[in-house]
């Protein structure tokens, strides 16, 4: 589905990715970790078109992203950015639908199936009574969930997630892992998350991909990848696993 090879990403004065080596398969779930700054944002936004790399390739279904329209591309890679800056006037079903702008058919309004399946998401994120509300009358869990709704309604193949998680009570993380993870393994598709909490990631993904100080990315089979010392390493603090038998999550050593 998506794979880079050599991919470089740098800032002013700073290496955040170096030649980094990268393949997802439909299945699969990723997390992605690392510092505040370490530059998972730039990777993801890299990965979905959204920038260009400063070396390196980057390729959907063995095809460069620059080859791809942007509404063809936005068919096969929904990005959920980590903030917006605009405000919206509509309402909140008027919201999620515009995640099907890039399945639009003409210029005459949305169909009735694709109102059927923003009002399906809208109700997977428990905010279907909240349809016919403002937008900005939406609290900021509430607004993260609609933005869960509206990346769900573009159903892509590859969902990159730049922390989905962010703002929500704890039911409703696991309300949204439970429904991209399934996602993932369910429906052929592939998923790339920002995390982190570190009671996630061993427990809902499949795969992990680290970036350490100076450009090091460290990608690989969840429960290979993500160990105490590997984490210890990344983050800079001691960490111990707890295993209770439906997975492992990790809790600093205080």
């Amino acid at each position: 589905m998506l794979a880079c090879e050599k991919l470089t990403l740098s800032v002013p004065g700073r290496m955040l990715v170096r030649e980094a080596a990268l393949e997802v398969a439909p299945g699969e779930c990723w997390a992605v970790l690392g510092k505040n700054g370490s530059g998972k944002t730039t990777l993801l936004h890299a990965l979905g078109g959204l920038t260009s790399p400063a070396q390196g390739a980057v390729r959907l279904d063995g095809r460069p992203l620059a080859s791809y329209g942007r509404r063809e591309l936005a068919r096969r890679v929904g990005v959920l950015m980590q903030s917006e800056d605009s405000a919206f006037w509509g309402s909140v079903l008027e919201y999620v639908l515009l995640g099907r702008y890039p399945h639009a058919r003409g210029w005459f309004g949305w169909r009735s199936d694709d109102e059927a399946l923003a009002l399906e998401c809208l109700r997977a994120m428990d905010l279907a009574e909240f349809a016919a509300r403002s937008w900005g009358t939406l609290s900021g869990g509430e607004r993260q969930r609609a933005r869960l709704a509206q990346t769900l309604a573009q159903d892509p193949q590859l969902y990159l997630l730049d922390e989905p998680l962010q703002h929500l009570d704890l039911r409703h993380q696991l309300q949204a892992l439970t429904l991209f993870e399934r996602r993932a393994r369910g429906s052929n598709r592939a998923v790339m998350m920002v995390l982190h909490d570190l009671l996630w990631p061993a427990r809902y993904c499949s795969h992990a991909l680290l970036i350490h100080d100076g450009g090091e990315v460290v990608t690989g089979a969840a429960h290979e990848v993500l160990t105490a010392d590997n984490l210890k390493r990344l983050y800079g603090c001691a960490l111990r696993a707890v295993d209770d038998g439906a997975g492992r999550v990790f809790l600093p050593v205080i």
